[in-house]
Protein backbone atom coordinates (compact mmCIF):
# COMPACT_ATOMS: atom_id res chain seq x y z
CA UNK A 1 0.00 0.00 0.00
CA UNK A 2 1.18 3.48 -0.82
CA UNK A 3 1.26 6.20 1.90
CA UNK A 4 -1.86 7.88 0.53
CA UNK A 5 -3.74 4.56 0.55
CA UNK A 6 -2.65 3.92 4.13
CA UNK A 7 -3.88 7.35 5.25
CA UNK A 8 -7.26 6.76 3.59
CA UNK A 9 -7.53 3.33 5.20
CA UNK A 10 -6.77 4.80 8.63
CA UNK A 11 -9.35 7.55 8.07
CA UNK A 12 -11.97 4.94 7.10
CA UNK A 13 -11.25 2.86 10.21
CA UNK A 14 -11.47 5.95 12.45
CA UNK A 15 -14.86 6.77 10.95
CA UNK A 16 -16.09 3.21 11.50
CA UNK A 17 -14.90 3.30 15.10
CA UNK A 18 -16.94 6.44 15.75
CA UNK A 19 -20.04 4.94 14.12
CA UNK A 20 -19.65 1.82 16.29
CA UNK A 21 -19.26 4.00 19.38
CA UNK A 22 -22.48 5.79 18.43
CA UNK A 23 -24.24 2.40 18.26
CA UNK A 24 -22.77 1.38 21.62
CA UNK A 25 -23.94 4.58 23.30
CA UNK A 26 -27.43 4.05 21.91
CA UNK A 27 -27.56 0.55 23.37
CA UNK A 28 -26.31 1.85 26.71
CA UNK A 29 -29.09 4.47 26.80
CA UNK A 30 -31.65 1.76 25.98
CA UNK A 31 -30.36 -0.25 28.95
CA UNK A 32 -31.50 2.62 31.19
CA UNK A 33 -35.06 1.36 30.64
CA UNK A 34 -34.08 -1.83 32.51
CA UNK A 35 -32.54 -0.69 35.77
CA UNK A 36 -31.42 -4.20 36.66
CA UNK A 37 -29.12 -4.34 33.61
CA UNK A 38 -27.17 -1.19 34.39
CA UNK A 39 -23.46 -1.80 34.79
CA UNK A 40 -21.96 -2.18 38.25
CA UNK A 41 -18.28 -2.20 39.35
CA UNK A 42 -18.03 -6.00 39.11
CA UNK A 43 -19.45 -6.06 35.58
CA UNK A 44 -17.07 -3.31 34.55
CA UNK A 45 -14.07 -5.16 35.99
CA UNK A 46 -15.12 -8.37 34.23
CA UNK A 47 -15.38 -6.50 30.92
CA UNK A 48 -11.97 -4.90 31.40
CA UNK A 49 -10.42 -8.25 32.29
CA UNK A 50 -11.86 -9.92 29.17
CA UNK A 51 -10.56 -7.09 26.99
CA UNK A 52 -7.08 -7.31 28.52
CA UNK A 53 -6.93 -11.05 27.82
CA UNK A 54 -7.23 -10.41 24.07
CA UNK A 55 -3.98 -11.21 22.33
CA UNK A 56 -3.47 -7.82 20.68
CA UNK A 57 0.24 -7.32 20.27
CA UNK A 58 0.00 -3.65 19.22
CA UNK A 59 -2.33 -2.55 22.02
CA UNK A 60 -0.96 -2.49 25.55
CA UNK A 61 -3.28 -3.63 28.34
CA UNK A 62 -2.82 -0.28 30.10
CA UNK A 63 -4.07 1.54 27.00
CA UNK A 64 -7.02 -0.87 26.73
CA UNK A 65 -7.99 -0.14 30.33
CA UNK A 66 -7.72 3.66 29.87
CA UNK A 67 -9.73 3.56 26.65
CA UNK A 68 -12.55 1.43 28.06
CA UNK A 69 -12.67 3.49 31.27
CA UNK A 70 -13.13 6.60 29.13
CA UNK A 71 -15.96 4.94 27.18
CA UNK A 72 -17.64 3.77 30.40
CA UNK A 73 -17.40 7.26 31.95
CA UNK A 74 -18.93 8.85 28.83
CA UNK A 75 -21.70 6.23 28.86
CA UNK A 76 -22.59 7.10 32.46
CA UNK A 77 -22.62 10.79 31.62
CA UNK A 78 -25.08 10.20 28.80
CA UNK A 79 -27.27 8.00 31.00
CA UNK A 80 -27.40 10.72 33.64
CA UNK A 81 -28.73 13.17 31.03
CA UNK A 82 -31.89 11.03 30.80
CA UNK A 83 -32.55 11.91 27.17
CA UNK A 84 -35.81 10.92 25.50
CA UNK A 85 -35.28 7.84 23.33
CA UNK A 86 -36.71 8.56 19.88
CA UNK A 87 -36.92 5.45 17.69
CA UNK A 88 -36.90 5.50 13.89
CA UNK A 89 -36.81 2.80 11.21
CA UNK A 90 -33.48 2.22 9.50
CA UNK A 91 -29.82 2.85 10.23
CA UNK A 92 -28.12 6.05 11.33
CA UNK A 93 -28.30 8.50 8.46
CA UNK A 94 -31.82 7.50 7.40
CA UNK A 95 -34.37 10.21 6.64
CA UNK A 96 -36.22 8.98 9.74
CA UNK A 97 -33.28 10.14 11.84
CA UNK A 98 -33.31 13.50 10.05
CA UNK A 99 -36.99 13.84 11.03
CA UNK A 100 -36.29 12.68 14.59
CA UNK A 101 -33.58 15.33 15.03
CA UNK A 102 -36.10 18.01 14.03
CA UNK A 103 -38.96 16.68 16.16
CA UNK A 104 -36.89 15.81 19.26
CA UNK A 105 -33.91 18.21 19.22
CA UNK A 106 -32.32 16.96 22.45
CA UNK A 107 -33.22 13.29 22.12
CA UNK A 108 -31.24 10.12 21.61
CA UNK A 109 -32.01 8.62 18.21
CA UNK A 110 -32.37 4.84 18.17
CA UNK A 111 -32.47 2.87 14.89
CA UNK A 112 -34.93 -0.03 14.46
CA UNK A 113 -35.01 -2.69 11.78
CA UNK A 114 -38.75 -2.49 10.95
CA UNK A 115 -41.61 0.00 11.41
CA UNK A 116 -43.37 -2.45 13.71
CA UNK A 117 -40.30 -2.39 15.99
CA UNK A 118 -40.80 1.37 16.40
CA UNK A 119 -44.49 0.96 17.26
CA UNK A 120 -44.03 -1.98 19.62
CA UNK A 121 -40.99 -0.42 21.28
CA UNK A 122 -42.91 2.74 22.18
CA UNK A 123 -46.04 0.79 23.18
CA UNK A 124 -44.03 -1.44 25.54
CA UNK A 125 -42.08 1.45 27.06
CA UNK A 126 -38.67 0.56 25.59
CA UNK A 127 -38.64 3.91 23.77
CA UNK A 128 -40.16 7.24 24.77
CA UNK A 129 -41.11 8.36 21.27
CA UNK A 130 -41.40 6.99 17.75
CA UNK A 131 -40.88 8.75 14.41
CA UNK A 132 -42.51 7.20 11.32
CA UNK A 133 -43.16 8.35 7.73
CA UNK A 134 -46.84 8.55 6.84
CA UNK A 135 -46.83 9.90 3.27
CA UNK A 136 -44.48 10.96 0.48
CA UNK A 137 -45.19 13.71 -2.04
CA UNK A 138 -44.26 11.45 -4.98
CA UNK A 139 -45.33 7.96 -3.89
CA UNK A 140 -48.25 8.76 -1.58
CA UNK A 141 -49.08 6.90 1.64
CA UNK A 142 -46.53 4.66 3.35
CA UNK A 143 -48.82 1.63 3.45
CA UNK A 144 -47.18 -0.33 6.27
CA UNK A 145 -47.19 2.66 8.63
CA UNK A 146 -50.80 3.55 7.83
CA UNK A 147 -51.79 -0.07 8.48
CA UNK A 148 -50.05 -0.03 11.88
CA UNK A 149 -51.80 3.23 12.78
CA UNK A 150 -55.18 1.48 12.52
CA UNK A 151 -54.31 -0.91 15.38
CA UNK A 152 -52.01 1.03 17.69
CA UNK A 153 -53.00 2.81 20.90
CA UNK A 154 -50.21 5.35 20.43
CA UNK A 155 -51.05 9.02 19.92
CA UNK A 156 -49.73 11.46 17.35
CA UNK A 157 -48.12 14.42 19.14
CA UNK A 158 -46.23 16.10 16.30
CA UNK A 159 -45.35 16.17 12.62
CA UNK A 160 -42.58 17.39 10.35
CA UNK A 161 -42.07 17.59 6.60
CA UNK A 162 -38.58 16.53 5.51
CA UNK A 163 -37.22 17.49 2.11
CA UNK A 164 -35.87 14.35 0.45
CA UNK A 165 -32.90 14.70 -1.89
CA UNK A 166 -31.60 11.31 -2.96
CA UNK A 167 -27.98 10.72 -3.92
CA UNK A 168 -26.38 7.90 -5.87
CA UNK A 169 -23.55 6.65 -3.64
CA UNK A 170 -20.67 4.30 -4.34
CA UNK A 171 -17.36 3.34 -2.77
CA UNK A 172 -14.26 5.17 -3.86
CA UNK A 173 -12.98 2.11 -5.72
CA UNK A 174 -16.13 1.87 -7.90
CA UNK A 175 -16.03 3.13 -11.48
CA UNK A 176 -19.42 4.79 -11.96
CA UNK A 177 -19.48 3.58 -15.58
CA UNK A 178 -19.53 -0.02 -14.34
CA UNK A 179 -22.48 0.38 -11.93
CA UNK A 180 -25.24 -2.07 -12.83
CA UNK A 181 -27.37 -2.49 -9.68
CA UNK A 182 -28.59 -0.03 -7.07
CA UNK A 183 -29.67 -0.91 -3.51
CA UNK A 184 -32.16 1.12 -1.48
CA UNK A 185 -35.51 1.09 0.30
CA UNK A 186 -38.41 0.32 -2.10
CA UNK A 187 -39.89 3.79 -1.52
CA UNK A 188 -36.59 5.47 -2.48
CA UNK A 189 -36.22 3.25 -5.55
CA UNK A 190 -39.75 4.18 -6.62
CA UNK A 191 -39.01 7.89 -6.11
CA UNK A 192 -36.00 7.56 -8.45
CA UNK A 193 -37.68 5.31 -11.03
CA UNK A 194 -37.01 7.56 -14.02
CA UNK A 195 -33.32 7.94 -13.18
CA UNK A 196 -32.87 4.19 -12.84
CA UNK A 197 -34.66 3.44 -16.11
CA UNK A 198 -32.81 6.17 -17.99
CA UNK A 199 -29.45 4.78 -16.87
CA UNK A 200 -30.46 1.11 -17.24
CA UNK A 201 -29.77 0.36 -13.57
CA UNK A 202 -31.28 -2.64 -11.80
CA UNK A 203 -33.23 -1.70 -8.66
CA UNK A 204 -32.43 -3.96 -5.69
CA UNK A 205 -34.80 -3.46 -2.72
CA UNK A 206 -33.19 -3.17 0.72
CA UNK A 207 -34.75 -2.63 4.14
CA UNK A 208 -33.50 0.96 4.46
CA UNK A 209 -31.72 3.69 2.50
CA UNK A 210 -29.05 4.16 5.16
CA UNK A 211 -28.82 0.39 5.63
CA UNK A 212 -28.04 0.05 1.92
CA UNK A 213 -25.30 2.67 2.24
CA UNK A 214 -23.86 0.93 5.30
CA UNK A 215 -23.87 -2.44 3.52
CA UNK A 216 -22.20 -0.92 0.47
CA UNK A 217 -19.40 0.56 2.59
CA UNK A 218 -18.77 -2.70 4.45
CA UNK A 219 -19.19 -5.29 1.68
CA UNK A 220 -18.43 -3.28 -1.48
CA UNK A 221 -20.37 -5.58 -3.86
CA UNK A 222 -19.16 -5.48 -7.44
CA UNK A 223 -20.75 -2.94 -9.84
CA UNK A 224 -23.14 -1.73 -7.13
CA UNK A 225 -24.31 1.59 -5.72
CA UNK A 226 -26.88 2.79 -3.18
CA UNK A 227 -29.53 5.50 -3.10
CA UNK A 228 -29.44 7.39 0.19
CA UNK A 229 -28.90 10.83 1.74
CA UNK A 230 -25.77 12.95 1.61
CA UNK A 231 -25.53 12.36 5.37
CA UNK A 232 -24.99 8.67 4.62
CA UNK A 233 -22.11 9.54 2.33
CA UNK A 234 -20.48 11.36 5.23
CA UNK A 235 -21.24 8.69 7.85
CA UNK A 236 -20.13 5.71 5.77
CA UNK A 237 -17.34 7.33 3.74
CA UNK A 238 -18.99 6.94 0.33
CA UNK A 239 -18.59 8.94 -2.85
CA UNK A 240 -21.55 10.96 -4.15
CA UNK A 241 -21.82 10.02 -7.83
CA UNK A 242 -24.87 12.18 -8.49
CA UNK A 243 -27.18 14.31 -6.32
CA UNK A 244 -30.89 15.05 -6.65
CA UNK A 245 -31.80 11.93 -8.62
CA UNK A 246 -35.43 11.80 -7.42
CA UNK A 247 -38.13 12.09 -10.09
CA UNK A 248 -39.75 15.27 -8.77
CA UNK A 249 -38.16 18.60 -7.80
CA UNK A 250 -40.21 18.90 -4.60
CA UNK A 251 -39.84 15.42 -3.12
CA UNK A 252 -40.67 15.40 0.58
CA UNK A 253 -41.89 13.00 3.26
CA UNK A 254 -44.20 13.79 6.16
CA UNK A 255 -43.26 12.14 9.45
CA UNK A 256 -45.39 11.70 12.57
CA UNK A 257 -44.16 11.76 16.17
CA UNK A 258 -45.78 9.02 18.29
CA UNK A 259 -46.08 8.72 22.07
CA UNK A 260 -48.04 6.73 24.63
CA UNK A 261 -49.84 9.82 25.92
CA UNK A 262 -51.55 12.61 23.93
CA UNK A 263 -49.95 16.01 23.46
CA UNK A 264 -50.41 18.01 26.70
CA UNK A 265 -51.30 21.22 24.85
CA UNK A 266 -53.30 19.60 22.03
CA UNK A 267 -52.17 21.89 19.22
CA UNK A 268 -53.97 23.02 16.08
CA UNK A 269 -54.22 19.89 13.93
CA UNK A 270 -56.00 16.56 14.43
CA UNK A 271 -55.74 13.09 12.86
CA UNK A 272 -58.42 10.39 12.92
CA UNK A 273 -59.15 7.07 11.18
CA UNK A 274 -62.65 5.75 10.52
CA UNK A 275 -64.67 3.27 8.48
CA UNK A 276 -68.23 3.64 7.19
CA UNK A 277 -70.93 1.06 6.37
CA UNK A 278 -71.57 0.07 2.74
CA UNK A 279 -74.40 2.55 2.29
CA UNK A 280 -74.82 5.10 -0.48
CA UNK A 281 -73.76 8.59 0.55
CA UNK A 282 -72.41 7.63 3.98
CA UNK A 283 -68.85 8.83 3.31
CA UNK A 284 -70.28 12.02 1.80
CA UNK A 285 -72.38 12.53 4.94
CA UNK A 286 -69.29 12.26 7.13
CA UNK A 287 -67.26 14.72 5.06
CA UNK A 288 -70.22 17.10 4.89
CA UNK A 289 -70.06 17.44 8.69
CA UNK A 290 -66.66 19.08 8.35
CA UNK A 291 -67.78 21.30 5.48
CA UNK A 292 -70.87 22.47 7.37
CA UNK A 293 -68.75 23.26 10.44
CA UNK A 294 -66.21 25.18 8.37
CA UNK A 295 -63.37 22.78 9.28
CA UNK A 296 -60.56 22.62 6.71
CA UNK A 297 -59.39 19.11 5.75
CA UNK A 298 -55.65 18.84 5.06
CA UNK A 299 -55.49 15.16 4.10
CA UNK A 300 -57.85 12.36 3.17
CA UNK A 301 -56.60 8.91 2.22
CA UNK A 302 -57.99 5.40 2.15
CA UNK A 303 -56.67 1.85 2.31
CA UNK A 304 -58.27 -1.61 2.48
CA UNK A 305 -59.06 -2.96 5.94
CA UNK A 306 -57.13 -6.19 6.58
CA UNK A 307 -59.64 -7.20 9.25
CA UNK A 308 -62.65 -6.55 7.01
CA UNK A 309 -61.97 -7.45 3.33
CA UNK A 310 -63.97 -5.33 0.93
CA UNK A 311 -64.15 -2.39 3.30
CA UNK A 312 -61.84 0.60 3.67
CA UNK A 313 -60.43 2.73 6.43
CA UNK A 314 -60.19 6.48 5.84
CA UNK A 315 -57.41 8.67 7.19
CA UNK A 316 -58.41 12.24 7.86
CA UNK A 317 -56.30 15.21 8.97
CA UNK A 318 -57.93 18.54 9.65
CA UNK A 319 -57.24 21.90 11.22
CA UNK A 320 -58.25 22.37 14.84
CA UNK A 321 -58.19 20.49 18.15
CA UNK A 322 -60.70 18.06 19.66
CA UNK A 323 -60.93 20.52 22.58
CA UNK A 324 -62.64 23.07 20.33
CA UNK A 325 -66.41 23.00 20.60
CA UNK A 326 -67.14 22.71 16.87
CA UNK A 327 -64.57 19.91 16.42
CA UNK A 328 -65.92 17.99 19.41
CA UNK A 329 -69.44 18.33 17.96
CA UNK A 330 -68.36 16.98 14.56
CA UNK A 331 -66.60 14.00 16.15
CA UNK A 332 -69.69 13.28 18.24
CA UNK A 333 -71.93 13.27 15.16
CA UNK A 334 -69.48 11.00 13.35
CA UNK A 335 -70.08 8.26 15.90
CA UNK A 336 -73.56 7.69 14.48
CA UNK A 337 -72.37 7.59 10.87
CA UNK A 338 -69.28 5.36 11.11
CA UNK A 339 -68.70 1.68 11.82
CA UNK A 340 -65.79 2.68 14.03
CA UNK A 341 -63.61 5.71 14.59
CA UNK A 342 -60.11 6.06 16.02
CA UNK A 343 -58.78 9.33 17.41
CA UNK A 344 -55.02 9.53 16.77
CA UNK A 345 -54.39 12.87 18.42
CA UNK A 346 -54.31 16.66 18.23
CA UNK A 347 -50.88 18.21 17.87
CA UNK A 348 -48.98 21.30 16.65
CA UNK A 349 -49.02 21.49 12.85
CA UNK A 350 -45.79 21.83 10.88
CA UNK A 351 -46.27 25.25 9.30
CA UNK A 352 -44.01 24.36 6.37
CA UNK A 353 -46.45 21.70 5.13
Amino acid sequence: MKPEQIRKKISKIDRELLVLLQERMGLALRSNKFKETLSDPQQENDMLARAERLNLDLIESTFTRRLLHTIIDETKRLQDEDRSLAAFQGEHGAYGEVAARQLVPKGAYIPCLEFIDVFRGVEDGYFDLGVVPVENSLEGAVTQVNDLLTTTDLKVIGEVKVAVSHCLLATEETDYREIRQVFSHPQALAQCRNFLMRNKLEARPYYDTAGAAKMLARENPKAAAAIASSLCAELYDLEIIKEGIEDGPSNSTRFLLLAREPHPDNGDKTSIIFAVPHKAGRLYAVLKLFADAGVNLTRIASMPLRSDPGNYSFFLDFEGSDKQEKIAAVLKEMEGLTKWMKYLGSYPADKTI
